[in-house]
């Protein structure tokens, strides 16, 4: 399955970096209402839900990278 990054809300659209890099554009009605920015996304039935423990995983891995010497 592939995931969208909830990058961040601008008025009623939400900007998600898609699984090739590029950035698309949807409408906020077409995310779960529990969604943020930062979460991973799964495109379900023309919506996108946030994958909690994708989501979890990836924010433990940016976590551990940054909090090394060099953030890399």
């Amino acid at each position: 399955m592939e995931h969208y990054i909830l990058d961040r809300f601008e008025g009623g659209l939400a900007v998600l970096e898609a699984p090739d890099g590029s950035f698309v554009q949807v409408a906020r009605s077409q995310l779960a209402p529990d969604a943020r920015e930062g979460d991973l996304l799964l495109r379900q039935s023309g919506c996108f839900a946030p994958d909690a423990a994708a989501t979890k995983a990836r924010r433990e891995r940016l976590k551990a990278r940054f909090a090394r010497p060099g953030g890399r």
